[in-house]
């Protein structure tokens, strides 16, 4: 089996296998469990994302971009982030740091981050991130009075394609269902994105341990939200017909979970070769929420099931069904 990024085993004296995330630059922190197990997993997460390397800030002044990293690695607002998030800040951070580093923080200026964005107009989202990872920094700054002003205050973010998930119509659906079969991985995916409404990041965690009860338990890695949705009997149907003998119930080809970029990567696959190029996993959880709302559920419901803190949230993923039932009913009072 192949050993996830930065880890290394090895059988101890007593007979009892150990292993150690190795990277350079960072401490050496010892893993509980057995690779790819939930509490392997979370650990690996935390190891990566929860402590500053050596090299970022060393030899630099107080006051410069890299002090002002160290610092904010180590704020309670950095480590109260999600663990995909605190690795993605990580390494965003680190790459500025890496040009920027020997700055100045407090001589950054509003028209240094425009200039700063404008210069990944051709990519959207790296310039969105970068945009994130400064508003954060400087809001850190502000916090340990290494300046006194936000300069991306009212800076905007840039428009981007990937803002806009496409909600799977439900021809969509049975495209992609008469390509994948029952018994099929892809199959599994489609089913637990659809019928329990989670982002992929949760689905791909998802494992026979989490099922209590005829509810399937999640905590949600982007928000931390706690919910028991109750097993759809379709979704039950899939599950009993694709064999799953792993902690995760859908494995990659090394017999391992899938991390949050490779999930999507292979789904997006999956969906290109049932003449769907235009889908993604993220589009099932609007057709989720869509299902909910076109069956009757108030928005409380359906936030319920999603796990979305903001009704108007809600409301933007189920805006297409509130549309249809509102057009059928305006039509329905239509005489003759």
């Amino acid at each position: 089996m192949k050993l996830p990024k930065f880890i290394h085993g090895f059988i101890d004296r007593h007979g009892r296998p150990r292993y150690y995330l190795r990277r350079k630059g960072y401490q050496k922190v010892p893993l509980p469990g057995l690779p790819y197990s939930t509490a392997f997993l979370d650990a690996y997460a935390e190891a990566i994302a929860g402590q500053p390397p050596t090299r970022v800030g060393k030899g630099r002044a107080p006051g410069t971009m890299d002090a002002l990293a160290l610092s904010y690695f180590a704020s309670p607002a950095f480590s109260q982030l999600s663990h995909n998030t605190k690795i993605n800040y990580r390494r965003a951070i680190e790459r500025f740091c890496r040009q920027h580093g020997s700055k100045v923080a407090a001589e950054l200026q509003r028209q240094h981050v425009i200039k700063l964005i404008a210069a990944l107009a051709d990519r959207p989202q790296a310039a969105n991130q970068l945009r994130k990872i400064l508003r954060a920094l400087m809001q850190h700054a502000i916090e340990i009075n290494m300046r006194a002003d936000d300069p991306t205050k009212d800076v905007k973010r840039m428009k981007s394609r990937s803002d806009f998930h496409h909600p799977w119509t439900e021809i969509e659906i049975a495209q992609f269902e008469a390509h994948w079969p029952t018994g099929t991985r892809e199959r599994l995916a489609l089913g637990l994105l659809l019928y329990s409404g989670q982002r992929s990041g949760d689905v791909r965690r998802m494992g026979s341990q989490h099922i209590e009860a005829g509810d399937i338990r999640v905590r949600q890695e982007k928000t931390g939200t706690e919910l028991l949705i109750p097993i759809h009997p379709r979704l039950r149907e899939i599950l009993d017909a694709t064999p799953s003998n792993h902690l995760t119930f859908i494995v990659n080809d090394h017999g391992g979970p899938y991390t949050a970029g490779s999930f999507a990567n292979w789904f997006k696959k999956a969906c290109r070769a049932s003449g769907l190029a235009h889908c993604s996993a993220h589009g099932l959880r609007h057709a989720a929420a869509r299902r909910l709302a076109q069956a009757g559920a108030t928005p409380h419901e359906v936030a319920a099931i999603t796990g979305h803190r903001s009704l108007n949230e809600v409301a933007r993923y189920t805006r297409s069904a509130d549309q249809r039932n509102l057009a059928a009913a305006a039509l329905s009072k239509v005489k003759g």
